[in-house]
């Protein structure tokens, strides 16, 4: 029996079909079984990091977020709303079902904004216009993070610029059983945590934030893991000098933050003897008392009567990514650090021959020092000098050698960074990622190296390279001549073209 061709060919177009139908439910299947974000961007913006894939695939049990966005905000925070999300989604789905994430409208339920309240998440108000004016309305941008009985709130989401690291840094902390304990330094004319509450605040979102102040105390408790000293202006007795020393021998982490000349009021400037040197140079570090001037240098502003002016300051030194250490993930990923009125640190390699050494934050090689008769002045001339490169900041771990005799138990760890201005909370406001260093130089001693490729992420800073005369007026030319030339050499090649096809065609 003869089978009719059209109808094995109806056929065949038939189970065609039915195959490609079948194979697209099941790739619908086992994708919404299987979670990917295919994100192009250079720092990865628009997916979580493998750091936060890691903590929430191995939480031990259920972490509810509960996100509080009102209805009723503005048009501008609708992409907000999703962009959170997404981000959420993320968290929910790397987590394998142990991140359940809700969003609530609190409206007007008493109970709930109660309970907000009592988490630390305000009730803000927002210009909203409407009917052809203006008119505020009331509304909640937080959520709240809880682990058992650990609860951590974000009571104000601005933006997703540093959002994955706030989650991240909150689950990590209700979910940790030990969690370290950072102390800053009190005395001997040091920055108090009221000047530098910025850096104060964003390291207890993390960590057991407190002040040591050794003068009740007279000790350095054992509990603490990582000792803060910022911007001493007194000098230190060996009464002090002493529990620091053993502070690190028994293999604390010590972050000093010191000026070598301190500057006052009319930019008036001398030299800071504060007695650190005593230990530092039995570590083989040592800050020195003068100013680095860098042809890489940051925006200052000054007053001069009236008028308020604002210019490149070659004593505010900038250090751009080819002065950050590639090999250290603390600083690798930044883009720069503006250093106001910075000394510089020199090492001793007999002694620093057994300890690893980074090289936190270099000036450029056009840089020089200025030891003494400082002129600080923005008009003031500047003296011809050795130009090269100076240590600005550095880390050394290890086995060190006490001043005072005292033994050794373990591997330590020293930052010592020629500046304690660049963390102040008035210098912060122009230079905000001079927090990220700061915060990432700790995290590295604290934590480890998890949190700060999160909080790199943000850097969006890309400065110009610098450039010589020569190469400016060439890409100057090509701007305005180049596209010129261009047609020029296109229509020459067409007239060419077409005269040698004329010429074949004759002949």
């Amino acid at each position: 029996m003869k089978i009719n061709r059209k109808f094995l060919n109806k056929i065949n177009s038939i189970t065609l079909i039915i195959i490609v139908i079948g194979i697209l439910i099941m790739v619908n299947f086992f994708s919404s079984n299987i979670f990917y974000r295919f994100d192009l961007t250079q720092n990865k913006d628009y997916s979580i990091s493998k750091v936060s894939k890691k903590v929430v695939a191995n939480l031990k049990d259920i972490v509810n977020i509960k996100v509080y966005f009102s209805a009723s905000l503005p048009p501008q925070y609708i992409n907000l709303r999703q962009e959170v999300a997404d981000i959420l989604d993320e968290y929910a789905n790397y987590s394998g079902s142990k991140v359940k994430v809700e969003f609530i409208d609190p409206g007007g339920d008493e109970t709930v904004k109660r309970d907000l309240y009592l988490a630390g998440i305000p009730e803000l108000q927002f210009n909203v216009l409407e009917k052809d004016k203006y008119q505020v309305v009331n509304g909640y941008l937080g959520l709240v993070i809880k682990y058992g009985e650990k609860t951590q709130a974000l009571p104000v989401i601005e933006n997703t610029r540093d959002f994955e690291y706030q989650v991240t840094s909150a689950i990590k902390k209700i979910t940790n059983d030990q969690i370290a304990n950072i102390g800053f330094w009190q005395g001997n004319g040091a920055t108090t945590a009221t000047a530098n509450s910025a850096a104060y605040n964003k390291l207890g979102e993390i960590y057991n934030v407190s002040v040591v102040d050794f003068t009740v105390e007279k000790t350095i408790s054992d509990n603490l893991d990582t000792l803060i000293i910022i911007g001493p202006k007194e000098n230190f007795k060996d009464e002090e000098l002493k529990p620091i020393d053993g502070f690190l021998m028994r293999g604390g982490s010590l972050v000093i933050l010191a000026d070598g000349v301190t500057v006052g009021q009319g930019l008036q400037a001398k030299q800071n003897d504060i007695g650190l040197n005593k230990i530092l140079t039995g570590y083989g570090v040592k800050l020195n008392n003068n100013l680095i001037l860098d042809v890489n240098n940051g925006l200052a502003s000054f007053s001069q009567g009236f008028v308020t002016f604002s210019t490149n300051y070659p004593y505010w030194p900038k250090v751009v990514k080819p002065g950050f250490d590639q090999n250290n993930v603390a600083v690798a990923r930044l883009e720069s650090l503006v250093l106001p009125w910075a000394s510089s640190i020199d090492l001793d390699s007999n002694k620093t021959k057994d300890l690893k050494i980074s090289f936190l934050a270099e000036s450029s090689d056009r840089a020089m020092a200025v030891a003494d008769n400082f002129q600080l002045s923005p008009q003031a001339e500047i003296k011809n000098g050795i130009r090269q490169k100076f240590n600005l900041a550095v880390a050394a771990t290890g086995k060190f050698n006490s001043v005072f005799n005292q033994p050794s138990a373990g591997s330590g760890h020293l930052v010592l960074v020629g500046d304690s201005d660049f963390i102040s909370d008035n210098f912060l406001r122009n230079y905000p990622d001079n927090l990220v260093f700061f915060q990432n130089v700790v995290d590295s001693l604290a934590l480890g190296d998890d949190l700060i490729a999160i909080r790199s992420k943000g850097i969006t800073e890309r400065p110009l390279k610098e450039i010589t005369e020569s190469v400016k007026a060439g890409i100057r030319y090509a701007n305005i001549f180049g596209l010129t030339v261009i047609v020029i050499l296109f229509g020459l090649a067409r007239y060419f073209l077409r005269r040698r096809t004329r010429i074949e065609d004759e002949i």
